[in-house]
């Protein structure tokens, strides 16, 4: 039995340097997010508009997932991120002209919202490049059997970054403005790209060179889609941020339904990701391995339950405490998931699974922005809300009664063998 050690990760120094990249990343795209939904609708309020924002972002990353996965596999992974990381700093410059007072006073409001909508719709295309990516360098940064810590402190880091960005978000677009807000955002970005030349360049693992698009994606499928451990990780996960997720319409409660401005806005964010770095912290003192999948699948539940309860509220302080629950039980469920597909995914493919789980999990956070953009401008947001926890809590139920592969999955064994690897 060898002794857990919380900070194993934390001893390699490039896995460092790629925590702080990230944390830059996140922290950016976090405060982006903000600024985007809170700008839009601003300019149109109108729900459905912050559903458009989804479908712009969940269409390019969804579809071009499976050809990303297939490039990741075949690319060196350091060179690759620097050339996303590049890419991503055009569409925060351009966020950042967009809203500048030349264009806000000479373009037409229907003009700078398509602007928005069109650096948002390139940003889903480098999303889908950006999970597969990330996911297959943290194995070339730390050995096996220090997987699942390297998940969990990267998890933690970007629910960090997702906390502070958030609240930080709502409080600069209060106090400086949509405009210098983008343009902290935009020099962050550039921070991230000037860090990932300090990770080496790491070998190429898949060696399959000759191998079709259609070949390589079928492979990739495969592999997913016959695991029922993973499956199951994955649509319970994507169930839960498809129809229990209410991140897109958080504008409208913070506006329209607490009566709490750009700050409350912040903070109903930054409550949620908060519960889920503080549980994710405690997991790398206390892992999460014995009777895993039954955790998982009491973790999905209660952020169905919490989600439900912050759909019914109509007082701040209440809609803070359940999306801190929430938040909890989030953290819970990304940590199993993420070292269920670190142990068991073969090194050759992790761009691949990577990119399922872009698909699975990643692009139904805009999907699930477009349901909730569609649910609340039919039922109205709170209904919206309490419908959507319903939903998760009904699937939990059925997977749990039909899955008895996740059911019943115990890491533990999985773990030991590969620390003695």
């Amino acid at each position: 039995m060898h002794k857990n050690d919380p900070y194993a990760a934390l001893r390699i120094k490039e896995f460092n340097i790629f925590l702080l990249l990230r944390f830059a990343l996140v922290f950016g795209w976090s405060m982006q997010f903000i600024v985007i939904e809170w700008q839009v609708y601003a300019l149109t309020n109108d729900e459905l508009s912050l559903g458009i924002i989804g479908a712009c972002e969940f269409i390019p990353a969804f579809f071009m997932a499976p050809f990303a996965g297939h490039i990741v596999d075949r690319k060196e992974k350091r060179n690759l991120f620097a050339c996303i990381i590049a890419l991503f700093s055009l569409i925060s410059f351009g966020l950042f002209w967009l809203t500048s007072q030349t264009i806000e006073t000479t373009w037409h409001t229907t003009s700078i919202l398509i602007g928005i909508y069109s650096l948002v719709f390139f940003g889903g295309i480098l999303r889908a490049f950006f999970g597969p990516t990330i996911f297959s360098l943290i194995a070339l940064l730390v050995p096996k059997h220090v997987y699942p810590n390297a998940a969990t402190w990267s998890s933690s880091t970007w629910k960090g970054a997702s906390v502070t960005g958030a609240l930080v978000g709502g409080f600069l677009v209060a106090w400086i403005g949509v405009h210098h807000t983008l343009g902290i955002i935009f020099s962050l970005v550039i921070v991230a790209f000037i860090l990932v030349f300090f990770i080496k360049k790491k070998p190429v693992l898949n060696k399959k060179i000759n191998e079709s698009i259609k070949e390589s994606l079928k492979v990739g499928l495969r592999f997913v889609f016959s695991d029922k451990v993973v499956l199951g990780a994955l649509t319970l996960d994507m169930i839960a941020v498809l129809f229990g997720g209410a991140v897109a319409i958080f504008a409208v409660f913070a506006k329209d339904v607490l009566d709490a401005g750009p700050t409350g806005f912040g903070i109903l964010n930054a409550a949620l990701s908060l519960g889920s770095i503080l549980t994710m912290l405690a997991t790398t003192y206390l892992p999460i391995t014995k009777n895993t999948g039954k955790k998982l699948l009491i973790a999905v539940f209660g952020f169905g339950v919490a989600m439900i309860v912050f759909g019914a509220s109509k007082l701040f302080w209440l809609s803070v405490i359940a999306l801190f629950v929430a938040g909890i039980f989030d953290g819970v469920s990304m940590v199993i998931r993420q070292t269920i597909l670190q142990l068991k995914t073969p090194d050759d493919m992790r761009g691949r699974v990577g990119a399922v789980n872009s698909m699975f999990v990643g692009s139904s956070n805009e999907l699930g922005a477009l349901e909730s953009g569609i649910a609340s401008k039919l039922f109205g947001a709170p209904l919206a809300v309490v419908l959507g926890g319903c939903a998760t809590l009904i699937t939990v139920v059925a997977m749990g009664l039909k899955n008895t592969d996740l059911r019943d999955l115990d890491l533990t064994e999985d773990i030991e063998a590969s620390k003695s690897e």
